[in-house]
């Protein structure tokens, strides 16, 4: 392989000071490392474990590529340095064992800068990108320094080592962990708040001292316990490019705010840390997960192993592309140029390929063994079931790897379960424990209670935990994800407020974004004046929240849902580091009775059973002959399956001294009298009307209201919910 750099002599400059800001790209330089620059002695080194890895005595460095024919491995004095201090060419006869290129530098501490370049054909039509003008990232990095990173110049032929990432050597095992392990809360016990880390406190109004970091969401952790949340799901916090502007639309830039394309899949985003090295990186990402824990609180990542930032053959080649293009990703079989983009984001990572298998469970080992995180939400999980040739396998090795896995048994998988190619499979996604984002659940309860008819029996199903999904092949309620709203889409008080997506800001023409939201405004279109229409959207969204904490299955909140956040009406916000994305603070005060509402429902589902069931109804009869689930229309036990219908109403009967529980669902827009069934020595009380004002919306433990007669009068579009004591 041609040697593209000289080695520096061993008085190379040296810069060691504060961290700068750099014009270009605007990124957070590190505290660079007090790193020598002298040449160190190299040994043959070990193939396993791949990345690079220190120990007292040096540091390990292994790569794998099949095709390679050289690899160099470059080591920089510090963030600054726009030439390596050292260039290692690997020996094939020495530094290989099979396909993984190693080599071990002795006397190489932590905090080193380094980086690859690799060559190999050159030939683009059989799928290989080898180019040693290039300088790579590993795959394996712990951290990543973007100092100098120029994306385009990584688009483009020509040599970009002196604006090229560079990975960071990093010991791991350096972190006082006390006593923290994994919560292992059962999923039936689980409810989850999906967030973003940078928007959950980037705000001013958030008044935190570490705004947009994990440590941010530390200081915000009070809130959190207090609306009562079990788990939290973060949007992605493994490196992405939030440098990468796509374009601006009345001179505000347009980044990758949500973080949907990988760049390094071991490394915590460096933007979320206020920290002066990579290090601290790890540090404050820990820190983070080590306090949630403390607080009860669970940690699932959300994690986008569908492709990576690499893009299509127009993108930057900055590691799997010129570490080993053909192995790392589905090509096209006619003209491997061109990537297989089952994704929508250019191509697809190879995920089936042992190799590619191999990566991925390592990674997700790692943050579970390492950084102590409690799961993960798989980002168009489906991709993950396709084999080599692109079509959906039976078996996918990745998947049941996952699934089997001693080292991942506790932990929480979640799919998307569904692709940008038309691959879905909610119901029928492989293997047994995996939850699944439920969408039949968001489109049916979205359509019921903005008032359609004729879909009760789909909302009694899914409200029932979706068993005709997930039953049939011995599954149970808690693989059904159940979800009214996602980052992708309306937040719920939009979806309350709008019936058209406004994504003007996105400077797309308003042509992204889904156009079906199944979304009703109430009466006007965005913010209005009109109290009729605001009560209205109030009582709507309080619906939503109730029949979400009621299902069964496994609930999962919007961040801000709980104090109506809003987009403006943008449902595909992804491009918006701005306060169009961010949580608005000042709505926790201006909602409180919001956030009260949110607060004592996900209390009511944790203080009864019957509503978060680990298993499937079974007809079984308590005390007081109530089947473990009854339906009822507003007559007892006639539920009205026919088209014109928009009631629906269900009793659970409370086992071993546990409160029955009967709800009443009326969205249509009269009042309507539901009889009440009769609970044996017992009493009915209210819990919650939504129909109600705060606080008789909703009432505190103990505090229930006595309900006399045989009947009660259900007000249009509202709920709902009386406990027998």
């Amino acid at each position: 392989m041609p040697t593209k750099q000289k080695v520096l002599k061993k008085d190379a400059v040296l810069v060691n000071n504060k961290p700068k800001t750099n014009g270009t790209n605007g990124t957070k330089h590190k505290e660079d490392s007090a790193i020598e620059p002298r040449i160190h002695i190299i040994a043959p080194g070990s193939p396993h474990p791949l990345g690079a890895t220190p120990d007292k005595n040096g540091v390990n460095f292994s790569l794998y590529s099949e095709h390679a024919t050289g690899v160099q491995l470059l080591l920089f004095a510090n963030s600054q340095a726009t030439e390596p201090f050292q260039v290692i060419d690997l020996d094939p006869s020495v530094n290989t064992s099979f396909h993984f290129w190693h080599v071990y530098v002795k006397d190489l501490k932590p905090g080193t800068l380094y980086a690859y370049r690799v060559d190999g054909p050159r030939n683009v039509k059989e799928g290989h990108r080898f180019d040693p003008d290039k300088v790579l990232i590993d795959p394996y990095a712990k951290g990543n320094d973007q100092t100098l990173w120029d994306r385009g110049k990584a688009c483009v032929p020509g040599d970009n080592v002196a604006t090229s990432m560079r990975s960071v050597v990093i010991d791991s095992s350096d972190y006082d962990w006390g006593s923290d392990k994994a919560l292992k809360r059962p999923m039936s016990e689980t409810i989850i708040y999906e967030m973003h880390v940078g928007g959950f406190t980037k705000s001013p109004t958030s008044g935190v001292k570490h705004p947009g970091t994990f440590l941010g969401v530390v200081e915000k952790i009070p809130y959190l316990k207090e609306l009562g949340v079990t788990a939290v799901e973060l949007l992605p916090v493994f490196e992405f490019d939030s440098t990468d502007v796509m374009r601006e639309v009345d001179g505000r830039p347009l980044k990758n705010y949500w973080g949907y394309s990988t760049m390094s899949y071991f490394s915590p985003h460096s933007a979320f840390s206020t920290g002066k090295t990579e290090w601290d990186d790890v540090k404050e990402f820990r820190d983070m997960v080590k306090a949630l824990h403390e607080a009860g609180i669970e940690v699932i990542l959300d994690v986008v192993f569908n492709h990576t930032d690499e893009g299509n053959h127009q993108g930057p080649n900055f590691c799997f592309k010129g570490i080993d293009n053909a192995t790392y990703y589905y090509l096209v079989p006619d003209d491997k140029q061109f990537y297989y983009d089952y994704t929508g984001c250019g191509n697809t990572f190879n995920c089936n390929h042992p190799i590619g298998e191999k990566f991925i469970w390592e990674c997700l080992k790692y943050w579970v063994e390492e950084m102590h995180v409690d799961g993960f939400r798989f980002d168009e999980g489906s991709v993950l079931s396709r084999g080599l040739d692109g079509a959906p396998m039976q078996y996918p090795p990745v998947l049941w790897h996952i699934e089997l896995d001693e080292a991942l048994m506790e932990t929480k998988v979640i799919a998307e379960a569904w692709d940008a190619a038309g691959l879905y499979q909610i119901g029928y996604f492989p293997g047994n424990r995996w939850g699944e984002w439920n969408g039949k659940y968001r489109d049916a309860i979205r359509k019921f209670v903005k008032g359609d008819a004729g879909i009760v029996g789909e909302v009694a199903r899914r409200i029932a935990g979706s068993a005709d999904l997930y039953q049939w092949q011995g599954e149970a309620p808690t693989n059904s994800i159940n979800f009214i709203t996602a980052h992708d889409g309306f937040t719920l008080h939009d979806l309350v407020s709008y019936n058209d997506k406004h994504n003007e800001a996105n400077g797309e023409g308003n042509n992204d974004g889904v156009n079906d939201n199944d979304s009703w405004n109430c009466g006007a279109e965005g913010e209005t004046d009109d109290s009729e229409i605001n009560a209205l959207r109030e009582q709507q969204i309080k619906n939503f929240a109730a029949i979400l904490l009621l299902s069964q299955g496994v609930p999962m909140i919007v961040m801000g849902d709980e104090v109506r956040r809003t987009q403006g009406g943008n449902n595909n916000a992804y491009c918006h580091d701005n306060e169009i994305s961010w949580m608005d603070w000042q709505r926790v005060e201006e909602n409180s009775d919001m956030f009260r509402f949110w607060k004592w429902m996900i209390d009511f589902r944790k203080r009864h059973p019957a509503i978060h069931r680990a298993r499937y109804f079974t007809g079984a009869v308590n005390e007081r002959n109530l089947q473990d689930i009854a339906w009822h229309g507003v007559k007892l036990d006639e539920p009205d399956w026919g088209g014109a219908a928009r009631v629906l109403a269900f009793t659970l009967a409370g086992f071993e001294q546990d409160a029955d529980i009967h709800v009443m669902m009326n969205m249509y827009w009269q009042g309507l009298n539901f009889e009440l069934p009769t609970v044996k020595g017992r009493t009915w009380y209210r819990a919650v009307d939504t129909f109600q004002s705060s606080p008789n919306d909703i009432t505190e433990p103990g505090q229930e209201i006595a309900i006399d007669g045989n009947t009660y009068l259900v007000q249009p579009r509202s709920v709902v919910v009386l406990i027998s004591k």
